[in-house]
């Protein structure tokens, strides 16, 4: 690019930076290091007005345009055009009358815990809450406390957001229904939200934490899982992980270097009733470390101890009906302790059903509240030889797990996007069809075409 063609960027108060500069590269890095981003043009936005003007810009000149706050799910590269970065944009506003947060661009949920827990206010975050909160609430939001109160994006009442053709708009139920609706679990495919206004939930504390034995146990364990499970209350919220954790200095004693089975809760109960509805887990095999207790909903982040510090992750997802024997053995015998030399340094089932079966008060994008449990396999990319055996063992374990599954992921954790078909797996098909004509209105010139984005129809 002719610097003549940034000259209208002058305008923005934040960093406009090229390949060449020195601050080039800490404003493209997210938080996954395994896509390489090298875009034409890094805008790091400072407010509203920045996005403003760097969409027009890139209306006006056709520039294809990405968005990045965290970089969590950043699970493809970005070869050029523009990326915003929103990380300064960290503004949160709680209202404990009406119950709301005031979420801007790049905040993560835990600068929204730490302005509404004061106020005995919690809001439906995932498992870590160093991921920004609006990017995480367009892909739907699968929470920790979902089966007690649904998707993050069933709370949202409003969005700011920026289209295509550089229009500041408004939307909410009743104003532009149609974009609105494409916010809710539709990704960033029709705009860059500047800000988001949520409901929040009168919750302060939770029974949460893990139970762990030996992953030689994990058949034990999972077997009594599945039984256990649909037995269980909306209010108990789990899910069952192997966890293959290497000796890194990252990872805390006595967990480092082991391989582990283990069951998380989050229960929004009275204690003491939780931990009795967790006698058949922890009578199903040694337990070796059980942290389950009482928290501050500040300290849900201990819960599934999720890594803190950048790494390069390979992620992907499959919506499972049930978890049948069948699908038990099938899994163990892909995944399971007899397999040596596993690569994959997490795999989650999460237990679905109740609020997050339950539809939302407005028409959404969401495909999976028919899902009897959620499978995510993540593994981290240490070189090529690790990257390939990362991609075959997680390639074989969805399609072993195929004949389960509803054929559906969720578009936050699909992992890289591959053709159109399957980019739609994140969708049914009616939602799929209805994001593709939003799309043809609201972004024809399929400006915003990174990530995980529809086509506009045809």
């Amino acid at each position: 690019m002719t610097a003549p063609d940034l000259f209208a960027l002058s305008e923005i108060k934040g960093p406009v930076l090229r390949p060449t500069d020195d601050a080039y590269a800490a404003e493209v890095t997210g938080f996954n290091l395994a896509p390489r981003h090298t875009p034409d043009i890094v805008v790091g936005a400072t407010g509203t007005a920045d996005i403003v003007t760097a969409m027009r810009w890139a209306a006006a000149t056709r520039t294809p345009v990405t968005v990045q706050a965290t970089g969590h799910g950043a699970n493809f590269p970005i070869n050029d055009g523009l990326l915003i970065n929103t990380s300064r944009m960290t503004d949160v506003q709680v209202d404990p009358v009406t119950r709301t947060a005031t979420i801007a661009a790049g905040a993560k949920w835990r600068d929204v815990l730490n302005a509404s827990v004061p106020h005995g206010l919690a809001t439906l975050n995932g498992s870590s809450t160093d991921v920004g909160a609006i990017g995480y609430t367009l892909g739907g939001g699968l929470p920790v406390l979902g089966r007690a109160y649904g998707y993050a994006s069933d709370l949202v009442r409003s969005f700011q957001v920026v289209t295509p053709d550089g229009t500041l708009r408004y939307t909410d139920y009743d104003t532009e229904p149609d974009l609105f609706r494409a916010l809710h679990g539709g990704k960033g495919n029709v705009g860059v939200v500047t800000e988001m206004t949520t409901d929040l939930l009168p919750l302060s504390r939770i029974l949460g934490g893990g139970i762990y034995c030996t992953g030689a146990d994990a058949e034990a364990l999972l077997t009594a899982y599945a039984d256990w499970t649909p037995t269980l209350p909306p209010e108990m919220c789990t899910s069952f992980n192997l966890l293959r954790l290497p000796p890194l200095p990252e990872i805390p004693e006595p967990l480092r270097g082991r391989f582990w089975s283990r069951v998380t809760v989050a229960w929004t109960g009275a204690p003491a009733e939780g931990q009795n509805l967790l006698a058949p887990i922890r009578a199903a095999a040694p337990v070796v470390f059980d942290t389950v207790a009482d928290m501050s909903y500040t300290d849900v982040d201990q819960i599934y101890q999720d890594p803190q510090d950048p790494l390069p992750a390979r992620e992907s997802c499959t919506l499972l009906r049930d978890l049948t024997p069948e699908a038990v053995s099938t899994f163990l015998a892909e995944a399971g302790p007899a397999v040596p030399d596993y690569p994959l340094l997490l795999i989650e089932i999460r237990h679905m059903g109740a609020a997050l079966s339950r539809p939302c008060a407005t028409e959404d994008e969401i495909c999976a509240r028919d899902a009897g449990y959620f499978l995510e396999a993540v593994g981290v990319l240490a070189g090529p030889e690790a990257a390939e055996a990362v991609e075959r063992a997680t390639a074989s374990l969805l399609t072993a797990m195929a004949p389960y599954s509803t054929g559906h992921t969720m578009p936050n954790l699909h992992g890289s996007p591959g053709d159109a078909t399957d980019r739609a797996r994140a969708w049914t098909p009616e939602a799929y069809a209805h994001l593709q004509r939003t799309k043809s209105t609201y972004d024809p010139a399929n400006l915003l075409r990174y990530g995980h984005t529809v086509a506009p129809a045809a």
